[in-house]
């Protein structure tokens, strides 16, 4: 739910541009292309957690006390860092009460999904205690957590601490059990602040400027404790990144968003008559990541990550940006130092020009001392312990001034590395030692549909190791968590949380393949690839970062290949197959020692680096051998023995040993077996099938009353099993058309029939109802001679007819062949209209 604000400026960047742009990112190198492309499912050793809640998006790590814990919609679990996803997971339900909900919903009845409880803060308070704060249906509470039972304490209202809204961006951090935040307050989301609460005085911003902050998304904070050995007696300070919209217009019809960070001093407890309970010492700047030669600004920052390394002089901050272009999609990430942060912050101020809305550079004098500092050796020489010991003049300047002149340029003035059709939400950097004893930087960065990108910051160039799809369904990551001591990547989605190894030798097959990865992480140690921190003998292992290429011996020697055989028909193509596990390599392909040259639109096409024979001829048998060309190396991944025949000369490919001959034709006798028991059961079936289908089920006595000289035949209009005969009338006339035969004078006639299932004899059926009178233009009816019998309908069970006929088929042309099929027609018409009964009476014709 964390999502960025629309600034409302649909800004289109020229096409122009846009082709410079991207000219200049392809001529100085700055796009990546991941060396490796897999699925997270490809992984045996990732763990997924996901419970019917949804939202997992606020995480806090307790390395220490092996304990991840989840903020999510509705819910808060501690979960095993080293298994998410065992039995001692914790779970603690902090549902929205219904008055609450119904509450919401009658005030912003069409955002039904924002009135949950979603959890924005959680983060260690003391020894025994978290603290966390959620959105609960507009109504922002917080409460406290006992960890080792993993309670939750009665709430209390968090309106100043968290957002209402669950979609704006926020932030905050615990300080010396003070809780700093800067997000969007209030029900309908219009004041940005950043306010300290707790134990020291309450701190918020001055709101009677409201320039301050203008239409701005909180994105991180963090503390940099630079009282620590500070020859000045420094104070810490707390530095919150945003994003802001300018209020002067832009060239090209709208207002940019420009990127800032802003800071503030520990100790600061506002003034004494000019901003109270107000900063004094906030100042912000802006944070610059662009390609110079064009201007191009990545403008929409997205994710700040701090690497600490060992002191905070030496602090780096990595920062992920878009463009706020609607028209390209690109990313980018640059690295600021702490210093350069310091150096803008000490430079000159800048001015509001009213009119118009213009901020240009203050070329006066500031008073002393220097308004925005914190309180220094220097100032308590002078009698300023506090910032409510500060001059009215001091406290004034900085209400009107808090913008600086001088911007924060990342390291070399431009992006560390470009991403060209992707956007990039999260990151977060690992510090890994390699076997030259140098350090080297791993970013881990998630992307908006879902992905991974594993990076290494060589020095001369950015190499991407892999991109890794961690979902099924395509989703943000919106949540990176690093445990170094672990060796693991925590990732929180909407969905579920992912847990990973952030080593991942293991995909690496040879030695090859291990060292071109430059994975700072893995090296080969003769037989396979693993990680350096598990290796007995690092002696012995092969690792180079720096070229990707040295310490292999001969291609295919670290692992056999299997040669395929195959034989192929003279004149057909060929198709030999060559799967590359690298997206930079490039392929090569010999036949007997001899290079295959490519595409030559006759005889070989190369497709997708595999290779396509036309017209194979006997002059192209030989061994195929496909190389891999990556980085300066090749090496062998494909082998292939190629024989040609033709369809009256076959020639055998290369026969097997005598024992696996011998096992060979073993099994196929085993197989003509089982095929031949299964052909002899499937025949069985389908005669059985074809008797039960056929056979009748329903069979009943019908009475006909016939001239006794007529020949007459009965036959089932509606049998399914037409044209096949029952049992014993093969060879019979017309027993093939399940058809009744009467012959007149044959047979003795009775008035009784036999009822069903009983031989006793039962008396005729009463006569048939007489006709119903017909209309005065209707034709005769047709009366039945030995000579001309027509055809005649009998109901039966309301379903089906009987058709009476003589046994020589009247052809169309005879006189009564139309009298029956008018007949039939007029029958089945009125059937349409006519309501059947449910027990139709058995009626003789």
């Amino acid at each position: 739910m964390q999502q960025m604000r629309s600034c409302g400026c649909k800004m289109h960047l020229p096409i122009a541009l846009i082709l410079g742009v991207i000219a200049v990112i392809q001529t100085m190198d700055l796009d990546n292309i991941p060396r490796r492309t897999v699925s997270l499912h490809d992984s045996p050793n990732y763990k997924r957690f996901s419970r019917s809640v949804s939202n997992y998006t606020t995480l806090w790590l307790e390395e220490t006390l092996g304990w991840l814990y989840v903020g999510a919609r509705g819910a808060i679990f501690a979960l095993n860092i080293s298994n998410i996803n065992d039995s001692s997971a914790k779970t603690i339900n902090w549902e929205v009460l219904p008055a609450k909900r119904t509450d919401c919903l009658e005030k912003r009845g069409y955002t039904e999904t924002d009135c949950f409880n979603y959890v924005r803060f959680l983060q260690r308070f003391n020894g025994t205690h978290l603290y966390t704060c959620g959105t609960y249906a507009f109504h922002p509470h917080c409460a406290y957590i006992e960890m080792e039972n993993f309670t939750l304490s009665p709430t209390f209202e968090g309106k100043e601490r968290c957002p209402y809204d669950p979609t704006v961006g926020y932030t905050g951090l615990i300080v010396d059990n003070n809780i700093y935040t800067a997000t969007l307050y209030g029900f309908h989301g219009t004041l940005a602040d950043i306010k300290r609460n707790f134990q020291k005085r309450s701190l918020r911003m001055d709101d009677s400027l409201p320039y301050s902050l203008n239409d701005v998304t909180f994105i991180d904070s963090v503390l940099v404790t630079e009282s620590v050995n500070s020859s000045v007696g420094d104070d810490d300070k707390i530095y919150f990144f945003f994003t802001e919209k300018l209020s002067e217009e832009n060239a090209f019809d709208g207002k940019p968003l420009v990127t800032r960070v802003a800071r503030v001093c520990k100790s600061d407890e506002g003034g004494m008559r000019i901003l109270q309970r107000k900063w004094t010492s906030f100042l912000k700047t802006r944070v610059v990541c662009s390609i110079p030669e064009f201007g191009f600004h990545f403008n929409i920052l997205k994710s700040i990550y701090v690497l600490n390394q060992g002191n905070w002089q030496n602090t780096i901050f990595y920062g992920v940006f878009l463009s706020q272009w609607q028209n390209i999609e690109i990313s980018a990430v640059c690295q600021y130092t702490l210093a350069s942060i310091r150096t803008a912050f000490e430079g000159r101020y800048k001015e509001d020009q009213e009119s118009p809305r213009w901020w240009l550079r203050y070329m006066g004098k500031p008073p002393e001392p220097r308004p925005g500092s914190c309180i220094t050796d220097e100032f308590r020489r002078k009698g300023l312990n506090t910032s409510r010991d500060l001059p009215d003049n001091v406290l004034d300047f900085v209400k009107k001034h808090p913008l600086m002149d001088e911007e924060v340029s990342p390291l070399g003035g431009r992006p560390l590395f470009v991403k060209r059709n992707v956007n990039y939400t999260k990151i977060a950097v690992d510090t890994v030692p390699v076997l030259d004893g140098k350090l080297y930087h791993v970013m881990f960065i998630g992307t908006t549909n879902g992905w991974l990108h594993k990076v290494v910051n060589i020095g001369s160039h950015i190499h991407i190791i892999e991109e890794i799809e961690l979902f099924e369904e395509s989703q943000p990551v919106e949540s990176l968590v690093l445990a170094s001591t672990q060796g693991m990547l925590y990732v929180g989605s909407q969905s579920s949380v992912l847990q990973l190894a952030v080593a991942q030798c293991h995909k690496y097959s040879t030695c090859f393949d291990c060292v071109l990865a430059r994975d700072p992480y893995c090296a080969w140690d003769g037989s396979v690839c693993q990680e350096i921190q598990l290796g007995e003998n690092r002696a012995q292992l092969i690792q180079d970062i720096v070229t990707g290429k040295n310490g292999c011996t001969e291609p295919g020697q670290d692992v056999p290949l299997e040669a395929k055989n195959r034989w192929v028909q003279k004149g057909t193509d060929v198709f030999l197959q060559c799967i590359l596990s690298s997206n930079v390599a490039t392929t090569r392909w010999k036949v007997n020692e001899e290079e295959v040259l490519g595409n030559d639109g006759k005889h070989y096409c190369l497709k997708d680096g595999s290779l396509v024979i036309k017209d194979v001829q006997p002059t192209d048998e030989g061994q195929y051998r496909c190389f891999a060309e990556e980085n300066g190396v090749h090496y062998v991944v494909a082998l292939h023995n190629i024989s040609v025949g033709d369809s009256s000369a076959v020639t055998p490919i290369p026969q097997p040993s005598s024992p696996q001959r011998l096992i060979s034709k073993g099994r196929e006798f085993v197989y003509l077996i089982i095929i031949a028991a299964l052909a002899a059961l499937t025949l069985v079936l389908t005669t059985l099938s074809i008797y039960l289908f056929c056979w009748p089920s329903k069979r009943g006595d019908y009475s006909v009353r016939l001239p006794s000289s007529s020949l007459v035949e009965l036959q089932h209009v509606s049998g399914s099993c037409t044209g096949k005969a029952e049992d014993g009338d093969a060879g019979r006339p017309y027993g093939g058309e399940r058809l009744l035969k009467i012959i007149p004078g044959e047979g003795a006639t009775s008035a009784y029939h036999r009822g069903p299932g009983s031989g006793e004899l039962l008396p005729p059926p009463p006569p048939p109802p007489p006709p119903l009178p017909l209309p005065h233009d209707s034709p005769p009816p047709t009366s039945v001679t030995p000579n001309g019998l027509p055809h005649v309908l009998r109901k039966m069970n309301g379903n089906s007819y009987v058709l009476l006929r003589q046994a020589n088929e009247m052809e169309p042309g005879l006189p009564h062949y139309h009298s029956f099929t008018e007949e039939l027609s007029k029958m089945l018409e009125k059937r349409k209209h006519a309501q059947l009964v449910e027990k139709p009476d058995e009626s003789s014709v």
